[in-house]
Order: structure tokens, then sequence, then C-alpha cells
């Protein structure tokens, strides 16, 4: 078996600044989980897996607290959470139409792309070179790291898993972009691509094969498909023991839960969910040490 791989879930903004906040507090305990042998990124994760390949955690989480403060998205609402910005709220509603409506895993993943073909038809032609910027903007290097990574994406026409790498031909900033695309599709050469997150929102399975793998999951390891599927992290979870993994999983605390989900794009939540990753992981020196070292 291969020894330690790292596996990075989608999360949206906050859970990107959460799971940099994890990595930075490891980090300060002695666990440097950026030497994994193996990093899987998927959508947010994808940009994770990056980040740290090419800057330090403890620089990163840094630049996420330093930031100038943002505005709230969206008013507040019942319990004092934000009610989600229209778009966001459009989203989750047409991506829940579409899952309530295919039969399978497989079938979800080819109407979604149908779905964001649809939008591309309807858009003026300008996100793909705005999107591609703003996600170059992000990412400490535009090179890929000389260790293993995986960056993962979803064909939006055949509906079928694609994962990027070094030797993939590629270009980083694009395998980044594509991963994170859930609403409209990324077109790289010929083809368009939707996130990574509707294989699995984690992809922890991919890293089979390896005799540890820590997961670092925003949304809990929770799905919003149907438990048959087989879409959750407890699954993949289950398939990597099955093949004689050690696995470990990491969610944020519940008292940090309304950081995350439908408020995940909240650029204002990005520092309490850095401090919360951070703090987090300055508790589990002893849960980890012996697993990952």
């Amino acid at each position: 078996m291969s020894e330690r791989a790292l596996v990075l879930g989608g999360g949206g903004s906050s859970g990107n600044a959460w799971e940099i906040g994890v990595i930075a507090g490891l980090f300060d305990i002695g666990l440097d989980v950026t030497e994994a042998d193996l990093i899987i990124g998927t959508s947010a994760g994808a940009t994770v897996a990056v980040q740290i390949t090419s800057a330090s955690p403890a620089q990163l989480l840094a630049d996420i607290l330093s930031a100038a403060p943002q505005p709230p998205t969206g008013p507040v609402g019942a319990g004092g959470r934000r009610v989600p910005l229209k778009a966001v709220s459009d989203q989750m509603e047409r991506t829940s139409r579409i899952i309530a409506a295919a039969a399978d895993a497989a079938d979800m993943r080819r109407r979604m792309g149908a779905g964001a073909l649809e939008l591309e038809a309807a858009a003026d032609g300008s996100w793909q070179a705005k999107w591609h910027a703003t996600v170059a903007a992000r990412l400490s290097s535009p090179h890929w790291p000389e260790q293993t990574m995986l960056i993962t994406a979803v064909d939006a026409v055949s509906g079928d898993p694609v994962m990027f790498g070094r030797h993939s031909g590629v270009d980083l900033v694009d395998a980044v972009a594509a991963s994170m695309s859930s609403g409209l599709p990324y077109r790289i050469g010929g083809n368009t691509y939707i996130d990574g997150g509707y294989r699995r929102n984690e992809n922890a399975d991919l890293a089979a094969g390896y005799a540890r793998v820590l997961v670092l999951s925003p949304f809990g390891g929770r799905s919003r498909h149907p438990l048959d599927w087989g879409m959750q992290l407890a699954s993949q979870v289950d398939e990597l023991r099955a093949g004689g993994s050690r696995v470990e999983t990491i969610f944020p605390e519940s008292s940090v839960e309304h950081l995350f989900g439908t408020n995940a794009m909240d650029l204002s939540l990005r520092p309490p969910a850095a401090q919360a990753g951070y703090n987090q992981a300055r508790t589990l020196a002893e849960q980890l040490t012996e697993f990952w070292r």
C-alpha cells in the first residue's frame, strides 16, 4: 500500500477557510499534512489543495484573518441565521429538483450537466474568462505540484467523472475552475465540465490503496442525495476500510455548523470559519499524531 492521503472536500467559501484553518492548526501541533503522498481536492477543496502545496498554512490562515471585512451576505432570518442570496437559493432549488427527478447517481450527473449547458446557452458568454481570472487570483501558484494530486470534475455531456492530475495535459487553473463549476459549465478545449462534487462531495474513495486517509469535510460528511446512491462520506469510508485503509475524518464542530451549508458562499464568514478550524485542529493532537506519523 502507498502511505498517506489527504482528502479535501467541497464546502464553498467558508468551507475553504475552515479547511485552511484546520491544516494550519495541525501544522502548529507538529502535523504537516501538506506532505501527504496523495492530495485529492474537490470543488472548494481543490483550491485548498493547490494553496497548501504552494504556500505555508500559517500564511494562508493569516491572509484570511487579516483580509478586509466583507459585508454579510443576505438578510438575517429566523434564529439569527442569514437568508441565502437569491442566486444561491435558486441554485439549491434547481439542483434539488434535478436530484429528485434522477433515477440514480449517473442519471443525476447527466441531468446536472444538461442543466448547466442550458444555463450556458442563456448566458452572455463572459462567465468563462471571469471565472478563470477569479480562480487564478485565489491560487498561490499556477503550476501543478510535484507530489501526486487529483482534482475532480464531471464531464457535462456524458456525466462521467474526471480526475485531473499533473500528467493530464490540463492547466492547473483550468482544472480547479472546472472542479468548482457548480452552476455554469467550464470549457477546457472541446470539453465542458461541472463541479467534482457531483461525483461525491469528498471523493475520498479515490484514495483506495493508501494506508492512511485523512478526510476534511466542511459539510460534515452529509449528502443531499438518497442514501442508497452511496454518495455520503460514510459509504466512501466503508469502501476504504474494506480495502485495508485506516481512515480519520474531521468535521466542523456543531457549534459552528451555521457557518456552512446554505451560508457557505458568505465571504464575511471566512475569518470565523478559519479560526474555528484552527482552534478545532489544536485539540486533535492525541487523536491524529499516531495515525498520521
